[in-house]
């Protein structure tokens, strides 16, 4: 039994990574946006794989504000809920609350089911740069990374990257960083991101959310992170809402339509 066991795990897990060696979108961090743009874009019939750095995804969402376990959703993200059939209330003035454990575990839910492959526990250290475009990732185990090890990586090709890594906006600071480009930003950097004004950042999130640069997409608080708009806290409709922009704009590429 012993071996059957590790000779199950084995084989599965190893069918599954050199399946996903080349994808159709590379989406690095599983927060809200991230698992969004999985699930629509899996829907849509796109391989898609997604690499979150921690043991469970889900990003800043678990916690809800300050350990409440509660997240509000505006009205204008409030169709997505109902899509996914997460429970939520309304309060006031167009605003909801939704249970943030219910609505972490069935992002992640929608976007495995429905094809989307997750492997957690791992970093993306670089991107593949060819012909002037993102063209894959560059992928270790996250302890490596926190032990400081000196290990080389992995590479995953993919035809488009989605950076839904957060307040770093780290695959943009790393693309920017390491080559003379410029992305699309006033700057051409990563400007960094503002203190909290949850209106103006809400609408923001979905604003930037674009293609920053050939074949590398961001979302979420990464797109206002690169772009230089505020935070905005335990709101998570602006964060719903670009993930579904996100996917949009990144199955337009794929199918080669115009946006």
């Amino acid at each position: 039994m012993e071996r059957i066991i590790s000779k199950g795990i084995v084989n599965s897990y190893f069918n599954k990574l050199n399946r996903n060696l080349s994808t159709d979108v590379a989406i690095i961090g599983g927060g809200p946006s991230g698992l969004i743009a999985a699930y629509y874009l899996s829907k849509a019939g796109k391989q898609v794989t997604l690499f979150d750095r921690k043991l469970a995804p889900g990003g800043g969402m678990w916690g809800g504000a300050m350990m409440f376990n509660d997240i509000i959703v505006q009205e204008d993200a409030i169709e997505i809920l109902d899509e996914l059939k997460i429970n939520y209330s309304k309060i006031e003035n167009g605003y909801y609350v939704a249970d943030s454990v219910e609505s972490t575990s069935s992002l992640i839910y929608q976007a495995v089911h429905h094809g989307t492959t997750i492997f957690n526990l791992y970093s993306i250290e670089d991107v593949v740069f060819q012909n002037n475009s993102v063209a894959g990732i560059v992928a270790n185990w996250s302890i490596i990374h926190k032990e400081g090890l000196h290990v080389d990586p992995l590479v995953i090709m993919a035809k488009c990257t989605l950076d839904a890594t957060g307040h770093p906006s780290e695959i943009a600071n790393i693309i920017s960083s390491k080559n003379e480009i410029r992305l699309a930003t006033k700057t051409g950097k990563v400007i960094g991101e503002r203190s909290l004004s949850v209106e103006l950042g809400e609408i923001a999130t979905v604003e930037n959310t674009k293609e920053i640069f050939p074949g590398l997409f961001v979302s979420g608080m990464a797109a206002n992170g690169v772009s230089g708009s505020f935070r905005m806290g335990p709101i998570f409709g602006g964060m719903l809402n670009s993930g579904k922009k996100a996917a949009k704009l990144i199955l337009n590429k794929l199918e080669g339509k115009n946006e």
